[in-house]
């Protein structure tokens, strides 16, 4: 539990935490270049300042598995500044070596190297942004491990069965369990949790005098239904986890009452999206634990760059969006909020000599469907050597008018939104179904259904496939001449066979949209949204199942996390989650055959109403759910090799 007051220096572990250091984000960014470097310096620092025993990283130290060789030239340089040289390391390493570090080149840790004099120890497991790929599943820890910079732990070699194997410290009176587990794919681990598959062990002697800590690179958040890691996944017997991937800092202990353990989340050290949770103030944490006690101090960073954001609701201002001069009065507004920033950075700023002068700043304007937006880009260049972000200092997003309150519009503005939204507000088919209804009698489908022109209209609208009408008309003609060859002999009765053949078409709603898009999905897709669904809402089409080839892509089965759109994509042996991208789905168009491609079932009713999530279910992300907890198990506890202090015996965790 925390203490504030801590006792002997010989009995106190000092462990500085920190997580998702990104060296190298925008490496190539002349403003912003040298920001991840810069602050990584300062936290090397304060680990020398402070004396700390060890430094311990939550993962994504580098912002790229493959960072280019002048971030790790920089990084190299900066461990063997700080990390290296006379001071003697003050604790014990007990465990198994070749257990702990069994993928290493060297397994040993590198304080106890002969060739290596080391003063500060740091450990490092691998986050989602610079994880193993590749021949042989190495990753740019791998590299700094071979030289004995980084002690590299927490790697998962069997994805089949886990077993974490704890590195044991003693200092003084103060024995510690450290727990370590590199990024996995979060839907695969928590189908491992579930499924008994994740197994820590401990130390089978005197196991509670061990203060046990765990640090992990995972979503705490909830994205999705398994997109998480739940914290009552953890064992109970833990009693700190350090947790890495979530910016935002929130590095303060938070007791988690049904485990009875605390989590602490550190936070990035450098923005890397312009959102909410990068803008609060970025801190390390010291960790002391003294026997079962400890406390985190926070350590607030001096040369992070300075980051300010803004919601901004156009219809919730004093401005007049009905006037015709209203765009440049809403630029002059943003000016006004951009200048507050801007001195309110001036009057903040630490007065570090290498905290960046210019800070970031985003506005997030929410507009009605009647603004006519003005150019980001034309508004930037005003703050050129100003703010550090000039080209997306603005990011408008439109203000749906169901969100709207009928007291915050006027009749006029009423009017004119339901006339442009109009579209919006009505289903595709219904607009057909109406549009047909009021056509002269001689204009009327004949060998089209509208169910058929239903559904490539909202291909061509909703997701730009251009060929989604030619490919209807070419596919239900053909269908037609198909059926006419069977079914008639007597050229006089055509037209009568075309009109029952197309009525019986139009009452068997579903399998003519679903016959039909998947004829289109085997046509090649000259312009679609990337993250667009391959499957539209439609109301009428529920219970209706479809078999969807699964593209291949180029990932290597990871998700990389680049911001909202990373590349990566479901493993091979996950299902697809995803809609796969253009590029993707064509080169699967050309190079698999219909009977070789893999398939997964798609429930159209997943697709219904979905408002602005490109096709896809919306998920309910109330703390209501109940969670499921994983099974624990026994199984026979493995023996280490090796003699001396290392020769501990472990056992299974058969905590509930």
């Amino acid at each position: 539990m925390p203490n504030k007051s801590m006792g002997s220096e010989d009995d106190t572990l000092q462990i500085l935490l920190a997580t998702d250091c990104h060296l190298g984000y925008q490496e190539n960014d002349a403003v912003r270049g040298s920001d991840s470097i810069v602050t990584f310096e300062e936290i090397l620092k304060i680990a020398v300042d402070k004396e700390v025993d060890f430094i311990l990283l939550g993962g994504d130290l580098f912002h790229e598995n493959k960072p280019s060789r002048k971030v790790l030239h920089d990084c190299i340089s900066l461990l063997r500044k700080y990390c290296m040289g006379d001071r003697p390391v003050q604790f014990e390493f007990l465990s198994d070596q070749s257990e702990n570090f069994k993928h290493c080149a060297q397994p040993i840790v590198n304080f106890e190297d002969s060739n290596l004099n080391v003063s500060i120890p740091l450990f490092s497991i691998h986050g989602n942004h610079d994880d193993p790929a590749g021949p042989g599943c190495y990753c740019s820890l791998d590299l700094l491990s071979a030289t004995g910079l980084v002690n590299y732990f927490g790697k998962c070699t069997d994805l089949q069965d886990i077993n974490i194997s704890p590195l044991m410290f003693q200092k003084g009176r103060t024995k510690l369990c450290l727990y370590g587990l590199g990024s996995i794919r979060d839907e695969r681990l928590h189908r491992m949790f579930l499924e008994g598959k994740v197994k820590m062990l401990r130390p089978r002697e005197n196991c509670d005098d061990w203060f046990n800590l765990m640090v992990l690179h995972q979503n705490r958040t909830k994205h999705g239904a398994k997109n998480y890691i739940p914290e009552q996944f953890l064992d109970n017997f833990l009693d700190l986890v350090v947790w890495g991937h979530e910016h935002e800092c929130r590095i303060d202990p938070e007791e988690n009452v049904l485990q009875a353990f605390y989590v602490t989340q550190p936070g990035s050290s450098v923005a890397t999206s312009l959102c909410h949770g990068e803008a609060v103030p970025k801190h390390v944490g010291l960790l002391q634990i003294r026997k079962k006690e400890f406390q985190i101090t926070k350590i607030p960073l001096q040369t992070v760059r300075q980051f300010y954001i803004k919601d901004v609701d156009l219809i919730e201002t004093s401005l007049n969006l009905n006037d015709p001069d209203s765009s440049e009065k809403v630029t002059e507004y943003c000016q006004e909020l951009v200048d507050q920033f801007i001195q309110k950075a001036e009057e903040e700023h630490t007065g570090h000599p290498k905290q960046p002068k210019l800070p970031l700043i985003r506005l997030r304007v929410f507009y009605p469907p009647t603004f006519d937006t003005f150019s980001v880009q034309r508004f930037g260049h005003s703050y050129v050597s100003k703010v550090a972000n000039t080209k997306d200092i603005i990011l408008f997003s439109r203000k749906k008018f169901e969100k709207l309150k009928a007291t915050e519009i006027d009749n006029e503005m009423l009017k004119t939104i339901l006339k442009q939204e109009g579209f919006d507000k009505q289903r595709v088919e219904d607009l057909v179904k109406k549009y047909f209804e009021q056509t002269d009698e001689n204009k009327r489908l004949q060998v089209l259904s509208e169910v058929g022109i239903s559904s490539a209209v909202q291909e061509f609208v909703d997701k730009e496939v251009k060929e989604a009408i030619l490919s209807l008309v070419d596919h239900q003609v053909k269908k037609t001449q198909g059926h006419l060859e069977d079914k008639v002999e007597d050229h006089t009765l055509i037209d009568d066979e075309i009109s029952k053949f197309r009525e019986e078409r139009q009452r068997n709603v579903q399998a003519e949209v679903v016959d039909f898009r998947a004829i289109l999905k085997t046509k090649p897709r000259s312009s679609r949204r990337s993250s667009g669904s391959d499957l539209e809402d439609d109301n009428h089409f529920n219970n209706t199942t479809v078999e969807i080839p699964a593209a291949k892509t180029r990932g290597r089965g990871r998700g990389r996390g680049r911001g909202r759109g990373g590349r990566g994509a479901a493993s091979n042996n996950d299902s697809v989650v995803a809609a796969p991208s253009r590029r993707a789905t064509s080169r699967a168009a050309k190079q698999e055959t219909p009977n070789k491609r893999k398939t997964r079932q798609t429930n159209l009713s997943s697709f219904l109403n979905t408002g602005n999530n490109n096709g896809f279910q919306e998920i309910d992300l109330s703390d209501d759910e109940e969670i499921v907890q994983p099974k624990r198990r026994k199984v026979a506890a493995p023996k280490t090799q090796g003699g001396g202090r290392r020769g501990i015996v472990y056992q299974i965790s058969d905590s509930d």
